[in-house]
């Protein structure tokens, strides 16, 4: 059993409030540089660069989830992390059935379709700062049909955060946990949000540039890397955990 540091909510150049310079490799050197052992790629409303990621990776050391960040109907977002592509994809395909409007480059950003050269392949013209027509329990029931993780991103935040966007937690809402800003210490939010105590809390980064890769992140402890173990560490099952606050493991 070890710990593990992951940082599973990193957006590449896909997501148009993303630095342009957020590539495949470039994101793999600064996840390496900090010290990380796992990093989710999570771009809004589609996983259209989490391969370019994953190929970039090879022979790092540095396991590679792919996922999105989706936004649901009441503006809320998920982070959903997957074990396969093939999972991330259909949750992709879900979502995107129900995803308005087209992209206006000038107003919202490039969404850049890259290869793990960076080598720009494309530009997604969906919208994908949107909001989707899918509900939250929606969202979240189709990740978990697709084996996937759902977390509520940002929770204690106001803009797209579950709990400070709408004030509370949905009754019968099954996440796997919840994802604190930096504005919000562990001890305060289980002051202010009681109703979410058996709800294990998370800190990523959620990167939009190179230099917030690793700026949060949050230690598994495990005996090998892959979903189910993360599955079980989020449960405290046989003997797997989170440290979420523990500083001092993290190399900076």
């Amino acid at each position: 059993m070890r710990v593990w540091r992951a940082d599973l909510h990193v957006h590449t150049c896909l997501s148009p409030c993303a630095d342009l310079a957020m590539a495949p490799r470039t994101i793999i050197a600064r996840a390496a540089a900090r010290g990380l052992d796992a990093i989710g790629v999570a771009d809004h409303n589609s996983a259209a660069n989490a391969p370019a990621v994953q190929r970039a990776a090879r022979g790092s050391g540095l396991t590679v989830f792919a996922g999105m960040e989706v936004t649901s109907r009441e503006e809320v977002h998920i982070l959903a992390l997957f074990g396969a592509l093939e999972a991330a994809f259909a949750m992709q395909e879900f979502v995107q059935r129900r995803l308005p409007g087209r992209n206006r480059p000038e107003i919202f950003g490039l969404q850049v379709l890259v290869n793990e050269e960076h080598d720009v392949l494309g530009f997604e013209p969906r919208l994908l700062a949107g909001a989707t027509g899918w509900s939250l329990s929606e969202v979240v029931e189709r990740v978990h049909r697709l084996g996937g993780l759902a977390f509520a991103a940002h929770a204690d935040r106001e803009a797209f955060g579950l709990l400070g966007h709408l004030g509370l937690l949905p009754r019968g809402l099954a996440l796997d946990g919840l994802e604190l800003s930096p504005n919000t210490s562990e001890a305060e939010f289980r002051r202010r949000w009681p109703e979410c105590a058996e709800l294990p809390l998370l800190r990523f980064s959620d990167a939009h540039s190179p230099e917030q890769i690793g700026r949060a992140a949050t230690g598994f402890r495990l005996p090998e890397l892959n979903l189910e173990e993360l599955r079980k560490a989020l449960r405290g099952a046989e003997g797997r955990g989170i440290l979420t606050e523990a500083a001092s493991l993290w190399k900076n």
